[in-house]
């Protein structure tokens, strides 16, 4: 009496199931398709760069706004003028010329609400260009 099964012969590698990763790999096909078509040829990317021309000194100075912390309250230093809240260091910066743009240098003690209003002021006077300079 044979309560054993007859013996199959075993396979060593066995049967890979192929389906899940054929499906992946197309749609990895399909989503580089897709992305490599909507971008833009580097050669037609325009640069950042500006183009060297001679011009005043005055024009390369961009204006810089201190914002510092003096006597408990917020200060905001434009050169040698002093102000204390947004609408005024808004109204002088209007006056002033747009293209060379605006830093605002913080220093460690100025809030971050400061440092805010600062570069809201500047954009609300048309100012471009405006960055934010942490103070050395």
């Amino acid at each position: 009496m044979r309560f054993r099964p007859p013996r199959q012969p075993r396979s060593v590698i066995g049967r890979l199931q192929l389906t899940s990763m054929i499906d992946v790999i197309f749609l990895l096909l399909i989503f580089f398709m897709a992305t490599t078509t909507f971008s833009q040829p580097e050669s037609r990317l325009s640069p950042g760069l500006r183009e060297q021309r001679a011009g005043a000194a005055s024009d390369l100075t961009p204006q810089v706004v201190d914002v510092t912390r003096e006597q408990g309250r917020d200060v905001f230093r434009l050169g040698e003028r002093v102000f204390t809240d947004r609408a005024s260091l808004t109204a002088a910066l209007a006056d002033l010329p747009r293209d060379p743009g605006v830093f605002v240098r913080a220093a460690d003690s100025a809030s971050v609400a400061a440092v805010a209003a600062a570069l809201q002021a500047a954009r609300d006077a048309g100012f471009d260009k405006v960055s934010y300079v942490p103070a050395p």
